[in-house]
């Protein structure tokens, strides 16, 4: 959405943006460009994007997030050429930026990649069909971007369905582009040159609400979560419910309680509407002490494992077999120091530290802090004990 805004020539605000790391950096990025970026208000992001003239994104800061990728495509809308560092972010599974330079280059673009970076160079961009390769987020997003600005009708075939997605059609709408089937499978972009500025909220992170969803279910809490959207996260819900949590839909948002014992359960991670995997590693860690068998097979990324030795340090039943988790239910894990090896990672072991009898020392905060904003202040609102202390 950060990069989406940069589009047009023109003023853009965006509310409900989260203080989160990634956030920053990505401001940071679109700063190094010409974009004029801040916050006046909480979550009130306002960017003026008027003088935007550089194409060339700053190696050290896109190496720190794969969304970097995003300002991609923007630049080949907006200035015509793109030089970008090939991205960074969590080392959890191959994430290739191929289907990304395909999709340019069925837009009319030369794409090279050389020394490091992606290099595009597309003035006239022309409208094409493209199929995107495993349903693929990024992919998906990208081209929109591309070509929210192509005149003609950009068809995305077996476009991803998330609902960020959705999200990121309702605001190019707003900018003046035409975008049909956001949500389904076929998405059509009918750009336009003169895109303007618009004032938008995005829909609440259902990342962040899942794993404070999972994280009251393993502490057998009973916790409403204000603004989630219950549709977002329909797989988790009803895996909750397998495994014996209370879930209610409510009129602020989602509450979930947690009386009895867990029980053990099976997760598929797949493509939305499934499972999410960015929940993966957070449900393994509240499965940790579900009386049973459970398992977690992992169909995105195939090195979403970095949580697991961390989990046994806890005192976790858990192994790794091909593409999956097999997990064996123990009554309780043990605090220990452990090391957040990615984001969700990191987010799975202070699930676990909750859960833990005994004090958990989490290091490596900073993986943590690229996609929660205050996960502590919001954890000892709910009564957790739980403290940053200086490294």
């Amino acid at each position: 959405m950060i990069a989406a805004a940069a589009l047009a020539p023109d003023r853009s605000v965006l509310e409900n943006v989260p203080l989160c790391r990634d956030v920053l950096t990505m401001l940071e990025i679109l700063r190094a460009l010409g974009v004029q970026a801040e916050f006046t208000a909480p979550g009130r992001l306002e960017l003026d994007a008027r003088q935007l003239t550089d194409h060339v994104a700053p190696y050290e800061l896109c190496r720190q997030m794969r969304a970097s990728i995003y300002v991609a495509g923007m630049l080949l809308a907006r200035v015509g050429r793109a030089q970008v560092p090939l991205p960074g972010g969590c080392v959890i599974g191959s994430r290739p930026v191929d289907f990304h330079i395909r999709g340019f280059e069925t837009l009319g673009a030369q794409v090279v990649t050389q020394h490091g970076f992606l290099k595009a160079y597309g003035p006239r961009l022309t409208a094409a069909s493209y199929y995107v390769p495993r349903s693929s987020v990024g992919t998906t997003i990208n081209l929109m971007l591309a070509a929210s600005r192509t005149p003609g009708a950009t068809v995305l075939q077996n476009a991803a369905r998330e609902p960020e997605i959705v999200d990121t059609a309702v605001f190019l709408s707003l900018m003046g582009a035409r975008v049909r089937g956001a949500g389904t499978s076929t998405i059509t972009v009918e750009g336009t040159p003169s895109l303007r500025g618009a004032t938008y909220s995005i829909i609440p992170d259902r990342i962040e609400a899942g794993t404070y969803l999972i994280a009251a279910a393993a502490t057998h809490g009973d916790v409403l979560i204000e603004d989630l959207i219950s549709e977002h996260v329909t797989a988790l819900l009803a895996k909750l419910t397998e495994a014996g949590v209370a879930v209610a839909s409510e009129p602020t948002g989602v509450r979930v309680r947690a009386d009895a014992d867990l029980r053990p359960v099976d997760v598929d991670t797949a493509p939305y509407p499934g499972f999410a995997t960015d929940l993966h590693p957070q449900f393994a860690a509240m499965l940790a002490v579900a009386a049973g068998r459970s398992s977690v097979r992992e169909t995105i990324f195939e090195s979403r494992f970095g949580y697991v030795d961390e989990l046994r340090r806890m005192g976790a039943d858990i192994r790794v077999e091909g593409d999956r988790v097999i997990i064996a239910g123990v009554p309780h894990l043990s605090g220990a120091p452990v090391e957040a090896m990615d984001l969700r990672a990191g987010a799975a072991l202070v699930v676990a530290g909750l859960e833990a009898r005994g004090e958990t020392q989490i290091t490596r905060l900073e993986s943590i802090d690229r996609g929660y904003e205050g996960l502590d202040q919001k954890l000892r609102a709910l009564g957790a004990r739980i403290e940053r202390r200086p490294a």
